[in-house]
């Protein structure tokens, strides 16, 4: 039997809720950091994301070693993840700050996102593409 009236309707609300899409992407994020602390990228054989761009190009893209500098990360081995990706590592802070700003927000009850300014996006854009190339002429 189908259900209608308020059951629906309150599981409909949960999903439009502001704090569903941010604590979405917070369970997803554990649950791949779960699996990803017992698999070591550094081996192969494992089940785990391989790189499109380094797919199609062979170049190694701004994220390439991100997967790699996690599981060193989680590990406590700060050395081998600055080498899996320096940049990545720097921006990560910043990353997980603005997920939990957006997780905060969501659980007050409000719709939030970063709206950086057409400067900030060109600075990121920038950065990301010089990394690139840096790091593909010197590895």
């Amino acid at each position: 039997m189908a259900e209608t009236g308020p059951a629906r309707a309150s599981r409909a609300d949960v999903l439009r809720h502001p704090a569903t899409a941010p604590l979405a992407v917070l369970v997803a994020g554990v649950v791949g950091a779960g699996y990803l602390y017992g698999t070591d990228p550094h081996e192969p054989g494992h089940v785990l994301p391989a790189c499109p761009f380094r797919f199609v190009t062979g170049l190694l893209c701004p994220a390439c070693g991100g997967t790699r500098m996690t599981y060193d990360l989680m590990h406590g081995q700060f050395g081998a993840a600055w080498l899996d990706n320096r940049a990545l590592l720097l921006a990560s802070p910043f990353a997980l700050a603005l997920l939990a700003r957006w997780i905060v927000e969501g659980l007050r009850g409000r719709r939030w996102r970063p709206e950086p300014s057409p400067r900030v996006q060109a600075l990121i854009l920038a950065s990301a593409i010089t990394w690139t190339v840096v790091r593909n002429i010197f590895s």
